[in-house]
Parts: structure tokens; sequence; C-alpha cells
């Protein structure tokens, strides 16, 4: 009986000490180690994620962890959104850099409808692009009502200008287009849009302006309306 015992107590005394469990493998490095496939046949669906945690694998330790549902819910949010809106106050800008006849809109920050005040600078009105990749940018502009008897010189129009560290360039235009009135009158339809992606470098400033700007009454500002946004699509 005494020998029974004393093996007892020496089996429960030799328990803490394998404390790490492998299956098909004779090294584990975990509490529990297995090399092969795992198989579960009854999963519960929740309904929501608070509550509950992910679980991730690491594919250079092959351990698993816990993963807070939060953390994969901040990583899909596209921090480079951007949106904005002028319906008064509109001026037009020169800088140095633009072409000839292009002049740019002065947005500022205070009239985003989405993002972040940090993606653009009110100094020369502009957004900034946060990071290397492709970007979907989309530019439209009313001019005063939209319909003005005019006739176009120096083809006015919208256009979406470039500075890359001192070096401008205008990426891309639309000429406003016009209308004839048989024996009535020639009009402008003096309201376009660009919508188109485009390749951009980390720290580019983009500009949203007017083309032949010179063939414009700048007294019709004051009834124009202006818009754009900018998101990253692709690095």
């Amino acid at each position: 009986m005494k020998t029974k015992i004393y093996s007892l107590f020496l089996a429960l005394s030799v328990v803490p000490v394998f404390s790490q469990v492998g299956i098909n493998t004779s090294t584990p490095s975990a509490t529990l180690d297995v090399n092969g496939t795992i198989k579960v046949r009854d999963i519960p669906l929740t309904p929501a994620l608070p509550g509950y945690e992910i679980l991730a694998l690491n594919t250079g330790s092959s351990q698993i962890a816990k993963v807070d549902p939060q953390l994969l819910y901040s990583s899909t949010v596209n921090t480079s959104v951007y949106a904005a809106k002028k319906t008064t106050g509109i001026n037009l800008l020169s800088l140095g850099l633009f072409p000839a006849g292009f002049r740019a809109v002065n947005f500022v920050a205070s009239e985003r409808s989405v993002g972040s005040a940090a993606l653009f600078s009110d100094t020369d009105n502009t957004y900034i692009i946060p990071s290397d990749g492709v970007y979907n940018v989309a530019f439209s502009f009313r001019y005063g009502s939209g319909l003005q008897a005019a006739i176009l010189t120096n083809t006015p129009g919208i256009g979406i200008f470039r500075n890359r560290a001192g070096v401008g360039t205008l990426l891309d235009s639309r000429s406003f287009s016009g209308l004839t009135i048989p024996l009535l009158l020639s009009l402008t339809i003096s309201e376009s849009s660009i919508n188109s992606m485009y390749s951009f470098e980390a720290g580019d400033k983009i500009s949203f302006g007017l083309t032949g700007s010179s063939a414009l009454d700048i007294g019709l500002l004051g009834a124009s309306v202006g818009s754009f946004y900018v998101y990253k699509v692709s690095n």
C-alpha cells in the first residue's frame, strides 16, 4: 500500500513539470502545440463583435493570438479621404508655379465636409498627399449661374494642378463648352467637372482652379460653387 501511495505522490509531483503538451511533436513550444490541422465541427455565430476577440495566426511562429476587433476596423479606415465645398467668398489665387491662365480657387480647411484638417493647407490652399499611391480625384465648378452669354475666348474651364517639390504640373483640365442658339446668341455652359485617377507621391500639393481665367468676369464669382474630393485607392 505504501508503495502505491508513494507512486501516486510521485505522479502528482511530476504533472506541473510537463506543462506543455504536443500533438504530432515531441518538442512542444507552447502549452498546446499541434503539429497538424485542426477541425472544429460546430462554431456558434455571434450577431455582433463587442465583447468578442478575434484569433489571428502569426505566420512566422505559427502561434495564435487574440486581436481586438477595433484594430481590424481601424486598419481599414482610409485616412486620405477628404472632401470640401465652397459656395461663398470665392476668389482666384495666382502663384508663380501656375501655368498661364490658371488660378486656384481659395478653398480652406474649414470648408471640408469629410476628412482631417491636417490634409489641407490654408497657407497655399492645397490638399497635401499623405502617402505614395494612386488617388481618385474629382473637381467640379459652376461659374456664376452656370450659363453665360459670352464668347469662349482663351477656352476657360477648370483644372487640377500638382506642386511636387517646387515643380508645377497641370495634371488635367476641362474647358467650359459652348452653345449657339441660331439667330439669338452664343452661350457658355460654364459648369464642368473632372473625375479621374492619378499617381502621387507623399508631400505633393494639389490645387483646384480655373483655366483661361483672363476671359472670366471676376464679378460672377460671388454666385459660383466649387467642390472637390480626394481619396487613395491603391499603393
